[in-house]
């Protein structure tokens, strides 16, 4: 039983370990492709932000389209202090330390400024609040002076060394999950997923509402702030357009299509995705480039329509995994 509770609980956690130690010896054995590289930051990346909306769309149960905002403001703060840094203290691991920190401050504090009105509203309400947010957040950094960040034309960001980047990426990646997963499991964690359930019950037995929303909002909105440093440090230069709605939708998507409030669902879909979304990016150029979308909507509702249509329900439950799990162990007993 120990040994079952222990998987269930770590076995993601040595999955992404595993992957990144993988990595990181064929990166520093010449055994990887610029490509791969940048495919594994980019999912890093995607992990982060899923894990971290899934906060707040699975366990909290409210609706953010905003989430590509804070990552926003995360980006152009963080990126414009790594290039303040990087001719003070070189662009090295304390630059990239102290921006990632700031970035997550700086978003989290906006978190805090929308959460405090926003979170009294609910359902679509939320939802059209924090994609307004977003917009504007887009708007402000792009009609900026040139001078602070970059215009129309986005900011100069430096570009930390590819051959490290995707492992404190993931180290980021693990430590996102143990706040995620440990929050979850607390006491803090079962008020949470009550007002999910019934925030009147909820109030009712004394649980702060109003100081949990905030608290999950801010925690979510300091990790995309974080993610989106990650973002400044992978390219060389950012542009508000890159976080526009349809982003903070697709970050949406990969925690629905994962199962709302499945955390390695969440890190499935968000890896699944980014594969697909780099794949498309670089296979369909020139004039098949317009086909990406179309390509990529139409697997979306294939993978939404195999999820929820009625039809297909006896074949889910037949070949689901925890349906293939339990005849695995009643073959088991039997035999």
């Amino acid at each position: 039983m120990k040994t079952k509770s222990f998987l269930k609980n770590y076995l993601n956690y040595a999955i992404i370990a595993l992957v990144a130690i993988i990595f990181t010896v064929l990166s520093l054995t010449g055994g990887t492709s610029p490509k791969e590289i940048y495919l594994l930051e980019k999912i890093a990346i995607s992990i982060i932000l899923a894990v971290s909306l899934s906060m707040v769309v699975g366990f909290l149960g409210e609706l953010s389209l905003g989430h590509a905002g804070f990552m926003c403001v995360g980006a152009y703060l963080g990126g414009k202090l790594a290039s303040i840094l990087e001719p003070i203290i070189g662009n090295g691991i304390l630059a990239l330390i102290i921006s990632v920190l700031a970035g997550g401050i700086a978003a989290a504090i906006f978190g805090i400024i929308i959460g405090l009105p926003a979170l009294r509203l609910r359902g679509d309400y939320l939802a059209i609040v924090t994609l307004a947010f977003g917009e504007i957040i887009r708007s402000v950094v792009m009609n900026a002076p040139e001078k602070l960040f970059g215009g129309t034309l986005g900011l100069e960001t430096p570009r930390f060394d590819k051959k490290y980047l995707f492992i404190i990426a993931f180290a980021l990646v693990l430590i996102c999950l143990a706040v995620t997963q440990n929050l979850m499991r607390s006491k803090h964690g079962r008020a949470i997923t009550s007002i999910r359930d019934n925030e009147i019950a909820a109030r009712a037995t004394g649980i702060n509402v109003t100081k949990y929303k905030l608290f999950v909002f801010t925690i979510s909105s300091f990790f995309a702030g974080i993610a989106g440093v990650l973002y400044s440090y992978s390219n060389y230069r950012i542009q508000s357009a890159n976080f526009d709605y349809n982003y903070s939708i697709e970050i949406l998507v990969m925690v629905v299509l994962g199962g709302i409030g499945s955390i390695n669902g969440s890190i499935i879909a968000a890896t699944l995705i980014t594969f697909l979304n780099v794949n498309l990016q670089t296979k369909l150029t020139g004039d098949l480039a317009v086909l990406q979308n179309l390509f990529y909507a139409a697997i979306l509702i294939v993978i939404v329509i195999y999820k929820n249509a009625p039809a297909l329900k006896t074949f889910r439950e037949k070949y689901s995994l925890a349906n293939l799990k339990k005849r695995r162990k009643e073959k088991d007993q039997n035999g």
